[in-house]
């Protein structure tokens, strides 16, 4: 794919991950060096797919991020799951009605690969694995339900949609879940980012891709923040004994790096980030 030789359509430019995609928020996008005649921003609702046709029409690309996430449950899951299947699904159809589009990128999530019967059972799991809408289901504590069951069937149907009309989709599976933090897979959101426009530039990707750069423990993780930020009064490894909770399988890059990807930043650059944004907002 010859990414740098047509123009790409980003949907929730606005968001966390997509911003990290297009580098800079939409202000300061706009007053990039020649961004009055390389950047456009649309306005477009996942409720109203067709709303997308202008952004993606001439596109070579579509880096589809956006996705609806209902944290305070006030809507029915299947309402969730039914719009971000809609919303997705016409996005889709817009790629093949625009005639341009080589490659669309889909944005998944963990949550598509690992709530099955086998999340006690196996240490690592691989884009072979899928997450099980009952078992979802079973886990009433949840109250990301609608957004685990959503990503999942959405990501199955892009695929298949994929398969049916001709449409090449690759789905980037990237990590979300901190809340399961007894062993938590983890990625800086710029390899995140850079995944993303590495499998759109690559003619030989296919099907999912999980990004993951490093698997760590609640233990492992209280002693590499102890000894980083003796500052901070870090819960040592004895007071996390009793803590109780989820302790998924590790998630496996390794069709990743096969496809000749490498990860840039390790465990020093994703939380050294993450300290100095709390700090710049005041949270510590």
């Amino acid at each position: 794919m010859e990414a740098n030789k047509g123009k790409v359509c980003v949907t929730g430019g606005t968001g966390f991950l997509a911003s990290w995609l297009i580098m800079r928020d939409v202000s300061f996008l706009t007053s990039l060096p020649g961004a009055s005649e390389k950047l456009q921003i649309f306005q477009a609702d996942l409720s109203v797919p067709e709303s997308f046709e202008a952004a993606i029409k001439g596109c070579i690309g579509v880096f589809h991020v956006a996705t609806p996430v209902d944290y305070e449950r006030k809507e029915p899951e299947e309402v969730i799951t039914r719009r971000t299947i809609d919303g997705t699904l016409g996005i889709l159809k817009e790629c093949l009605k625009a005639k341009t589009v080589k490659r669309v990128v889909y944005t998944s999530s963990e949550s598509a690969v690992k709530f099955n019967d086998k999340i006690d059972v196996v240490d690592t799991m691989d884009e072979s694995f899928w997450s099980d809408v009952d078992y979802i289901k079973s886990m009433n504590k949840s109250t990301l339900g609608s957004y685990l069951i959503s990503k999942t069937l959405t990501e199955k149907m892009a695929l298949e949609f994929g398969e049916e009309h001709g449409l090449d989709i690759v789905t980037v599976i990237p990590l979300e879940l901190y809340g399961f933090i007894l062993k938590m897979a983890m990625v800086h959101t710029d390899d995140v980012a850079r995944a993303h426009i590495f499998l759109f530039e690559n003619p030989e990707a296919k099907g999912r891709y999980i990004c993951s750069s490093h698997t760590i423990t609640i233990e492992e993780l209280s002693k590499f923040l102890s000894a980083k930020y003796p500052e901070f009064p870090i819960p040592t490894v004895e007071s996390l004994k009793d803590i109780e909770g989820y302790k998924p399988p590790g998630l496996s890059s390794k069709k990743l790096l096969d496809s000749g990807f490498e990860f840039k930043y390790g465990l020093d650059e994703i939380f050294d980030g993450a300290i100095q944004c709390c700090k710049e907002k005041g949270y510590i």
